[in-house]
């Protein structure tokens, strides 16, 4: 496996500096740099790329802006020399955040993390597996719908929490997880819950209990929506 990526960095020597260290890494294809962001947003609007080291304090357009900005998002790796970023890069669901100056060591296990991933998801299979993946502190953890006890929307974050009694937490909307999840498995009950239909014991004045024995509310807004899964 050779994943291809590009480098944006407004300083040259940065640049070089990735140059050096991606020649040195087997699995990795340097395709080019750029020194602005707009340039670099223009290649990626047009060449899909895996993954993509960018630095975030540029002149035109910053790191964490142009990321926002791209309709197809590749594997992204902040390079930065303030750590302060840290919380914006996480919500972008940033594979990794690389502090300058950034050591080769550090380096070849971003990398890493990025083969990591491509090999994961090229074992799913689509037809038989419903499996998904989530970004959780830098890294792509796959999620088993089945193994889904309910899903929180804590303002900025999402927990999942699963059967095993673990919790993931990602950065990411409900409405968006909604999309990823089998759409007759899983129901809405509330602007912060979401739950597996097969999980559901009974509903009851606005409370759904769960085969776990956790009672969550049913907001005002789904109460139709419940209903009409009742009588479905």
């Amino acid at each position: 496996m050779k994943l291809k990526c590009i480098a944006i960095d407004d300083m040259p020597f940065a640049l070089e500096l990735i140059r050096i260290y991606a020649s040195r890494i087997p699995a990795l294809q340097l395709v080019q740099t750029f020194e602005d962001a707009i340039s670099g947003a223009e290649f990626l609007n047009h060449n899909p790329v895996d993954p993509l080291f960018i630095d975030i304090n540029m002149p035109e357009i910053s790191g964490l802006d142009l990321v926002r900005a791209l309709q197809v998002k590749p594997l992204v790796i902040f390079t930065t020399a303030y750590k302060n970023f840290a919380f914006e890069g996480f919500e972008l669901e940033a594979l990794d955040y690389l502090l300058k100056p950034i050591e080769f060591e550090r380096f070849a296990k971003a990398v890493q993390k990025a083969v990591d991933f491509y090999a994961l998801r090229k074992k799913l299979q689509p037809d038989t597996s419903e499996g998904f993946f989530v970004y959780s502190d830098y890294q792509a953890i796959q999620i088993n719908p089945a193994e889904i006890a309910y899903i929180e929307s804590l303002k900025n974050y999402l927990q999942i929490h699963l059967v095993t009694k673990k919790v993931i937490t990602t950065a990411m909307p409900l409405k968006k997880i909604l999309e990823k999840l089998p759409p007759d498995q899983f129901l809405r009950i509330h602007r912060s819950y979401v739950v597996p239909v097969a999980k559901v014991i009974s509903i009851q004045q606005r409370k759904v209990l769960l085969s776990s024995g956790l009672t969550l509310p049913v907001g005002d807004s789904y109460v139709q929506a419940i209903q009409n899964w009742k009588n479905s």
